[in-house]
């Protein structure tokens, strides 16, 4: 069973405006694949179909053979929770929260004890290489140091999907391969990833790359 597949996605926004058109997609176990493409290609909207947090006009998205049109609010949150992991382009980190809660925040929504919550998230503050950050606020970290908090985020409740927005794209040429490289590892551990990148470096670490143009899976130009 795929964790991933996309079958003739059709998403319309309002006004008629086609975001995603007959889009089919499929990503394996331990696969990370980079989907490449100019902004406004559909891009996002694919991010945010397989992420749980909308659903297509047509055709259906499938999260470990269910259908996402098959759940009502509290199913979807749920699979959103327990195994999509999210690098969002803009961060989206809590300003009133310090790293270490703003890393933490997934592992409290599970549950978890405070004990595993202390040892899970300083490993990913150890793997990001900001250990010394952890009780600073969002608004005192750079846009890299920023990046690498959102990244230990989407990663610190190990979601057997990642779906990552540019995730190198606030960090220097080392950091950037770090970030890499710690994808991968996760990668080789059995996790499904999916980056959207702009970046021909990032997009040579994954497996397998893919264009999007006009809502649609094209040929590489």
């Amino acid at each position: 069973m795929l964790p991933v597949r996309v079958t003739k996605v059709r998403r319309i926004y309002e006004g008629g405006l086609v975001a995603l058109d007959d889009l089919s997609l499929a990503i394996d176990s331990g696969e990370m694949l980079a989907l490449l493409g100019p902004s406004g290609c559909g891009k996002s909207t694919l991010l945010n179909l397989i992420g749980c947090v909308d659903l297509p006009d047509g055709g259906s998205v499938e999260i470990d053979g269910t259908s996402t049109n098959d759940l009502d609010d509290d199913a979807l949150t749920r699979l959103r929770r327990d195994r999509v992991g999210t690098v969002f382009q803009f961060f989206n980190l809590l300003p009133t929260l310090d790293v270490f809660e703003n890393i933490a925040l997934p592992l409290r929504l599970q549950g978890r004890s405070r004990a595993a919550i202390v040892a899970r998230v300083g490993e990913l503050l150890e793997a990001v290489g900001i250990p010394e950050k952890a009780r600073a606020m969002p608004s005192q970290l750079s846009g890299g140091q920023t990046q690498r908090v959102a990244i230990a985020r989407a990663l610190v409740h190990e979601p057997a999907i990642l779906l990552a927005d540019e995730p190198t794209g606030n960090l220097d040429s080392q950091s950037g391969e770090r970030m890499l490289e710690l994808l991968r590892s996760f990668a080789r551990r059995g996790q499904t990833i999916l980056m959207v990148t702009h970046s021909a470096e990032a997009a040579a670490a994954a497996d397998r790359s893919l264009h999007m143009r006009d809502g649609r899976i094209v040929a590489a130009p």
